[in-house]
């Protein structure tokens, strides 16, 4: 089974947002939309997503499900948006329920229950269900975060941060849930794959040294023979070792802290004011 995949790419978060439909029935998934946030002036957009729009308009698909591989910190989710504006399913791993429990206290968000309710659909490991005549299987794949998923369709996975290209590595760890070993654990889990199995990653950041064009497509095979931290050839503690201190060294992502308030609402922002202003916290944390 070969689905169809059209990625778009967002330079200024370096994130991939796939749109994935069965070729038979014309039936779609989007997988990690992008909600554009200029922090700066903290300016919202729908540019990147009305692109995906656009593309299910113009090939005559039938948008079924918003597909999160897990609440991200690097960029806020368009999920929300995208189901406003066709009845689409929103759907994310169970364990989201354990990254609203850390973050709902965090940002005094006590609008969100810390019960996966934003979202339509929690999924488990090993659960299937139907996209057309493809289906979709579900992977609990965390390390990165406790709540991340690999969306398997057909002949392709959708792997969000727990992969990158061979030559850029493997996500970081070090956010609260994370754990290195899970995540070693995972990257075996999805190269237990059949070598072929196309995989999509959630994000290019260009190595140091090498190529200059983003790219977003590998394979079991590529990865298992070349991926710089989780090659075959690498154990679990030379994983740990060298993926706790890398994580040492990064600072936080730039949009971390609006991010998560927006992600773990399924992508919708804070609830206005009563003057009908919305309002992103920024909980000052001294050092």
């Amino acid at each position: 089974m070969h689905p169809t995949v059209q990625a778009f790419f967002d330079p200024a978060t370096a994130t991939a947002t796939y749109l994935v439909s069965d070729p038979a029935s014309k039936a779609a998934a989007v997988v990690d939309p992008v909600l554009d946030y200029e922090p700066k002036g903290a300016r919202l957009s729908t540019r990147s997503a009305d692109a995906v729009l656009a593309a299910v308009r113009d090939h005559g698909l039938d948008l079924r499900y918003v597909l999160e591989t897990h609440a991200h910190a690097d960029h806020l989710s368009a999920a929300d948006y995208i189901r406003g504006r066709t009845g689409a399913a929103v759907v994310i791993g169970a364990h989201i329920t354990e990254v609203q429990k850390t973050f709902i206290p965090r940002f005094e968000a006590y609008d969100v229950t810390p019960d996966g309710a934003a979202f339509d659909r929690l999924v488990h490991d090993g659960e299937r269900f139907e996209l057309g005549e493809l289906r979709i299987e579900v992977l609990h794949t965390p390390g990165h975060t406790p709540a991340c998923v690999t969306y398997r369709i057909g002949d392709a996975a959708f792997v969000g941060d727990t992969l990158f290209m061979p030559d850029y590595g493997t996500a970081r760890a070090d956010f609260p849930g994370g754990d290195a070993a899970a995540l070693y654990r995972s990257i075996r889990k999805i190269l237990s794959l059949p070598p072929e199995t196309r995989l999509f990653v959630g994000h290019d950041y260009l190595p140091e040294h090498g190529r200059t064009e983003h790219r977003w497509e590998s394979t079991v095979a590529d990865e298992a023979a070349a991926n710089v931290h989780a090659h075959t050839g690498v154990t679990e503690a030379d994983f740990v070792a060298r993926r706790q201190a890398r994580d040492a060294t990064l600072p936080p992502p730039v949009l971390l802290l609006p991010s998560l308030q927006v992600n773990i609402r399924a992508g919708a922002l804070p609830p206005p004011t009563a003057e009908g202003r919305v309002f992103l916290r920024l909980p000052v944390t001294w050092t």
